[in-house]
């Protein structure tokens, strides 16, 4: 079974869709709300602790009526079935997708329950002090060696939970740039530091190179026996890992099903479980997993990530907009959008189309941002007065972790403050200033939720995957490959090699 392959300009929803943007294009939001008092209300959706407001969008009830039914045109319910069952749905490799299956504890598959069983065994053993290093003290400090998805997710992850990290130190070399390898090598220890390289196939050449000369720096206060106390790896490459050094018992595994942007529910998310504890790792798996149950049951019309897709095809392919602003009103969440970077761009930045023919409408928004307050002191000022329509995703939260209740109120007071004010601008005041004026009408949504713990976060970040798989299955393209990153690696090697 494979989806449905439909040129979506192509449905009858589109052409409605098409007149109906004509006709409500140049409407103000405060004229929705004018006609629809209670809007307030009807655009929101309750789900279990975030609540998702949509109400500040250049919508209406027929807007939604016409974008639930070029979803349904297009297949988008088969389509959530035929991921979430298995189905070879990324032709292009003929692989199956599922990280949805790493984090169903009601039927997971038998390997992937014991690598977490794996994992939480090993965490344990360095977060205890039980692991030790070549002159048996514990481990102090965990280093990630990855790039991209194997890099992007823990980092984030890591970073967003902070506040339940324990006493390890958890860093991550990413970048191939020699630099960077050194800042991170200046603060450690040789025999209190713990390696992850972290590579599918082990070929990745940003990794090894990165790995290759972490490796030459701990071999020269240790030796080679040393190795299998201070390295580990995670990799569907056992062979190459084993021909690195690295010993078989120590190598924690990865699925071809599983795609790196997708990965950090895996193995991939060992340097969470050391960074937080096996526990909070299961907790982030377990939120994922409600709101995966959330999309696949859920009615289109109550479906929050569905919605948040449809909204955006909205803004893309009729209102032209090429970007899409998400400002987490968090410190924590400062590596939330270069995260979603990676994995909304690498999947919907595509030009052909499931039939293998170039499109002729827009795909791949531009995801960007930065938390707030600090934003607003940077860019807002384009949001608010410049000449593009930029939708914006609000990210907030009702209690803070460390309890200053007065800078938390003043934290959610810009967070609505700013949803409002780019609704309303000056409408309808009085302002003699032409430069103080403000036209308002620019959209957004609001993520409310009840407070950042690892479920929570497991929660949101699913919601993202599935948004953009939604705009993938509408846009008729496959959101699972990655070919565009492969053509610089090849030019580059070649100019190494010349």
């Amino acid at each position: 079974m494979k989806f449905k392959s439909v040129n979506p300009t192509t449905t009858e929803a589109w052409k409605k869709l098409k007149a109906h943007f004509a006709e409500i294009k140049d409407v103000h939001m405060m004229d929705f709300f004018d006609q629809e008092p209670d809007r307030n209300e009807q655009y929101k959706i309750k789900w279990d602790e975030i609540q998702f407001d949509y109400s500040k969008n250049r919508i209406n009830r027929k807007t939604l009526e016409l974008l639930n039914e070029l979803a349904n045109e297009v297949g988008l319910k088969q389509a959530i079935q035929l991921q979430l069952e298995g189905y070879n749905i990324n032709l292009t490799e003929d692989r199956a997708v599922l990280h949805t299956a790493l984090r169903d504890f009601d039927q997971m598959k038998p390997e992937v329950k014991k690598s977490l069983q794996k994992m939480k065994v090993f965490s344990n053993s360095v977060i205890k002090g039980k692991w030790k290093g070549f002159s048996n003290k514990a481990i102090t400090d965990v280093v990630n060696i990855g790039i991209g998805g194997s890099d992007l997710g823990p980092k984030m992850v890591v970073n967003a939970l902070q506040y339940y990290s324990n006493h390890l130190k958890v860093h991550y070399v990413s970048n191939v740039d020699g630099d960077h390898v050194a800042e991170i090598l200046k603060s450690l220890n040789r025999e209190t530091t713990l390696f992850v390289i972290v590579s599918k196939t082990f070929t990745t050449q940003e990794t090894l190179a990165n790995a290759t000369t972490i490796k030459n720096w701990f071999l020269k206060d240790a030796s080679q026996l040393d190795i299998e106390k201070h390295f580990v790896a995670v990799s569907s490459n056992i062979e190459n890992a084993v021909n690195y050094g690295i010993t078989e018992e120590n190598i924690f595994p990865m699925w071809d099903w599983v795609g790196g942007r997708f990965s950090l529910w895996s193995s991939v998310g060992l340097s969470i479980c050391c960074a937080v504890g096996y526990s909070n790792f299961e907790d982030l798996l377990k939120g994922a997993h409600e709101m995966d149950l959330h999309f696949k049951d859920e009615e289109f019309t109550n479906n929050i990530p569905v919605l948040m897709g449809l909204i955006s095809i909205w803004y893309n392919n009729f209102y032209n907009c090429e970007t899409e602003a998400v400002i987490p009103y968090n410190q924590y969440l400062e590596k939330f959008v270069p995260y979603l970077q990676q994995a909304v761009m690498e999947s919907n930045g595509k030009e052909i189309d499931r039939n293998g023919i170039p499109v002729n409408y827009q795909t791949g928004a531009i995801v960007w941002g930065n938390v707030g307050t600090n934003s607003q002191h940077a860019f807002f000022q384009l949001l608010h007065q410049g000449t593009k329509t930029i939708p914006i995703d609000f990210i907030g939260f009702k209690e803070p972790l460390h309890g200053n209740q007065y800078q938390h109120k003043l934290l959610m007071a810009n967070f609505y403050g700013q949803s409002e004010s780019l609704l309303k601008g000056t409408y309808q005041q009085n302002i003699s200033n032409i430069y103080r004026t403000f036209k308002g009408n620019k959209p957004s949504n609001s993520l409310l939720i009840n407070q950042l713990t690892p479920k929570n976060l497991g929660s949101l970040i699913a919601l993202y995957e599935h948004k953009l798989f939604v705009q993938g299955v509408i846009w008729n393209i496959f959101s699972y490959d990655q070919w565009g990153v492969e053509l610089g690696k090849k030019i580059a090697n070649k100019i190494l090699n010349s």
